[in-house]
């Protein structure tokens, strides 16, 4: 059974190291993880025999907008629902705002599509050095 928690208050570091941010060339490791979840907005963890098998996070100005910048289920709890289910949850803590913004590959907006979201532009700028930075 998949429980949907709210806060990452009662998840340790052990309950996220199983294998998130898979094909990431410099992951996050477990315990910046941790820290990502802490800092959010807001959050939304599908736990499953007490490990995270799914998270959502967002950063809201709590007026007008939010943006998701992470959604990820466990590759071996995928296709179950769970993502869809931490969305629609994280819209609810989110609460009505003009906008929610999410930026996605395209193999995944038919995702997003079937949730409520429009395509539309946007544009990225990413760091692939800054691991090395730190």
């Amino acid at each position: 059974m998949i429980d949907y928690v709210t806060s990452p208050a009662g998840v340790n570091v052990a309950q996220l190291a199983g294998g998130f941010f898979e094909g990431w060339a410099s992951p996050p490791t477990p315990e910046e993880h941790r820290l990502v979840l802490e800092r959010a907005s807001h959050v939304v963890l599908a736990v499953e025999d007490d490990s995270a098998v799914g998270f959502v996070n967002a950063i809201s100005d709590g007026v007008l907008t939010a943006y998701v910048p992470l959604l990820e289920v466990l590759p071996g709890h995928r296709g179950r629902g769970i993502g869809s289910e931490l969305v629609r949850r994280l819209l609810v803590e989110i609460g009505p705002l003009y906008m929610v913004d999410v930026m996605c590959d395209a193999d995944v907006f038919p995702f997003y599509e079937r949730l409520g979201f429009h395509r539309t532009g946007g544009a990225v700028l990413r760091n692939h050095a800054w691991r090395a930075q730190r």
